[in-house]
């Protein structure tokens, strides 16, 4: 019964924050529409900025005053919120999210997810993510390509418009290079060559850094970890049954060759980035062990 109430309680609380804030998020995203200038329009992503990291940092105090949850997080004593970042992060569970929050928020500007196009068009939601400058993205499928071949290029271009507002402000870019939540099921399925972890896609990262890879000043290789390797359901959370979660953080520098090659047109190229995440995972699947061998061991 206990973690019924305490999990009824915390999703009012967060709704009530969530419905206090959304009022003036969605009346500074109008404002944002109307102004004139690019300078105008950076101010004001700036205020949309800080609402949302008003709104993070209630969901926080939320957490901390009706869960047990201990936020273990380390790495992040170096991070500034000048900066531009890649953040790269294995993905088990919808806790994931709150753990990002834990760890990034107002210690490095507010972190954006690549969006596919179409969400702008959803009521509210869509107003909400152009006003907090979600890159939106268009994929084209190899299909589509090879019957219209004069499309080649465009959805790169069509990013790198969308990230042109990136140069007026420091910007956390979040990419899950699994594509999808772990599970044991999809591990099998994959026949997946790591302990912890789901085959990376290359796809998408590479995207990423031809799109913005001058603007970043760092990858974020952040490492989440559940007690017993279990990940956590989201109302296991919200229903303070989840006593602990480990962020581990390491700052890495980015090769500039890294965003210097074509991705879907040079073999070459792709190979080396296909190498490069290759090593990136399977230090990823190494530290994952320790981190549980440290909780096995109580050190």
């Amino acid at each position: 019964m206990r973690p019924l109430v305490i999990g009824i309680t915390t999703t009012v609380l967060l709704l009530l924050n969530t419905l206090l804030l959304i009022g003036p998020l969605m009346l500074l995203a109008l404002l944002k529409l109307l102004m004139p200038s690019r300078r105008s329009r950076a101010f004001m992503s700036r205020a949309v900025m800080w609402v949302a990291e008003t709104w993070a940092e209630g969901c926080k105090k939320i957490f901390a005053l009706m869960t047990p949850t201990h936020w273990e997080i380390s790495g992040a004593e170096r991070l500034r919120r000048d900066a531009s970042y890649l953040v790269v992060s294995n993905h088990q569970s919808w806790v994931d999210i709150p753990a990002l929050l834990q760890a990034f928020n107002r210690k490095t500007p507010y972190f954006k997810f690549f969006l596919k196009k179409e969400l702008i068009w959803v009521p509210f939601l869509g107003l909400a993510f152009w006003a907090l400058d979600y890159p939106f993205m268009k994929r084209y499928s190899r299909e589509l390509l090879a019957r219209r071949p004069e499309l080649k290029g465009q959805d790169l271009a069509i990013t790198r418009a969308a990230c042109e507002k990136f140069r007026d402000l420091p910007v956390t870019i979040v990419n899950y290079l699994e594509g999808t939540r772990f599970t044991p099921a999809k591990q099998a399925k994959q026949q997946s060559p790591y302990r912890y972890l789901l085959k990376p896609k290359s796809g998408g990262i590479a995207f990423v850094l031809a799109a913005l890879g001058e603007q970043i000043d760092a990858l974020l290789d952040v490492t989440v970890v559940y007690d017993n390797g279990q990940a956590p359901g989201f109302w296991a959370l919200l229903s303070g049954q989840v006593d602990r979660v480990r962020v581990d953080i390491c700052i890495r520098d980015l090769d500039p060759a890294l965003w210097q090659g074509d991705y879907e047109n040079d073999p070459v190229f792709r190979q080396f980035m296909h190498r490069w995440i290759a090593q990136l995972w399977q230090e990823k699947d190494a530290r994952i062990h320790s981190l549980l061998n440290e909780r096995s061991t109580g050190a």
